[in-house]
């Protein structure tokens, strides 16, 4: 079930060797200035990265989600915040239009989106909220013909590059039975009464894009609506059971990276006249560190496999982005105490590595709301 293909083997080698050459010697910097890297993006729609589960006729790779989440794993070894570029790029920016948009639209947007000349954002979270998207207050009246917009939005990945073309939002269109008919709406950037605010001083993910939006009477067209009214929280739903995939895959391209990191350092240093790879104490923290890997790396292809065969998997990916999420943390962590005072230092990739993989059990679903996935597909209904 999880060896590769030979063409899953190829994009793998393809993307590693592209990550090596090109993605790692700008990462530091990338990180120190907070800045994407736009030539890196074009270079990776050259690659069709961009358009590798979509089909060829809409100007995709003809791939699937394994095919996704091995270049996104292979990115996540050395450099979460190009890593999560594509997969928000994917899995939040061209995915929802694929799923759920009309073939007008899918003309309009998707051939920018799948060969990386335009981003996406995917407008969800709100201040009240995160976990619980059901409280969305950014609400949208028809008027006129017209979608009128008013809310915030925060943590908003790809919203502000100089090629975003817009976001999908959420927002409440009425009232169903005393619930809250959410609907998702595409606002294209520059719209009048939408503003893409100042980026965020982050603790990670220094060189992505991530903003926080607002809308004050924000006007598109009411043929912005994507997919049918009412649709919104069971689609954007379906869009994070994907996305948990192949967060799991970054989750555990970073885990590697660490562990690779941590072995090559272990052997190179000195402590008290022998190599610190010799030390038992660092030889158990290494091989502890090859576990979580290797577990990780089943877990995201079983979610994977199982999506692309057309099975239910949202308990799986759930199981994925939890054990992943948690495997590049503690290997980040380890990895530190590896190397020590160099650790700490920024230059070296597992500091980064260590600010940058907490957001790996936050974002796209909290360990809790995994634990809760797995806790009702165990019948826990509570």
């Amino acid at each position: 079930m999880y060896e590769l293909t030979d063409e899953e083997r190829e994009l793998a080698a393809m993307v590693r060797d592209f990550a090596e050459g090109v993605v790692a010697p700008q990462s530091y910097e990338a990180d120190r200035t907070h800045t994407l890297s736009m030539d890196v993006v074009a270079q990776m729609g050259d690659l069709g990265l961009f358009g590798l589960p979509f089909p060829e006729e809409h100007g995709g790779q003809g791939g699937d989600y394994m095919a996704l989440g091995i270049a996104i794993e292979a990115l996540g070894r050395v450099d979460q915040s190009i890593a999560i570029t594509l997969e928000a790029g994917v899995s939040l920016g061209a995915m929802p239009v694929f799923r759920f948009g009309t073939e007008e639209q899918k003309r309009e947007y998707l051939p920018d989106l799948l060969a990386g000349r335009a981003l996406a954002g995917f407008g969800l979270t709100e201040p009240e909220a995160g976990s619980d998207a059901g409280a969305t207050r950014t609400t949208a009246r028809l008027e006129g013909g017209e979608w009128v917009i008013d809310g915030s939005k925060q943590f908003i990945t790809n919203s502000g590059t100089p090629i975003t073309r817009f976001v999908t939002v959420t927002a409440v269109t009425g009232n169903e039975g005393g619930r809250k008919q959410i609907s998702t709406i595409i606002v294209p950037n520059g719209t009048p009464g939408f503003t893409v605010e100042a980026p965020y001083d982050k603790v990670g993910w220094n060189a992505s894009d991530t903003h926080p939006l607002s809308f004050a009477g924000a006007r598109v067209p009411a043929g912005n609506l994507l997919g049918e009214q009412g649709s919104g929280f069971r689609n954007f739903l379906s869009i994070l059971d994907e996305g948990r995939i192949a967060i799991a895959a970054l989750s555990t391209g970073a885990a590697e990276g660490c562990l690779e990191a941590a072995v090559d350092y272990a052997k190179s240093r000195t402590i008290f006249g022998s190599a610190l790879s010799t030390r038992q104490n660092a030889q158990f923290t290494l091989a502890r560190m090859r576990a979580r890997v290797h577990t990780a790396r089943l877990a995201w292809h079983h979610a994977a496999r199982l999506r692309d065969a057309g099975r239910p998997f949202a308990e799986q990916a759930a199981i994925a982005k939890l054990v992943a999420g948690e495997a590049a943390m503690d290997n980040a962590r380890d990895a530190t105490q590896i190397f020590g005072g160099n650790g700490f230092m920024n230059e070296f990739p597992v500091a980064r590595h260590y600010r940058d993989s907490k957001i790996l059990e936050i974002g796209e679903g909290t360990t809790e709301v995994q634990l809760l996935v797995i806790a009702r597909a165990l019948g826990l209904a509570g």
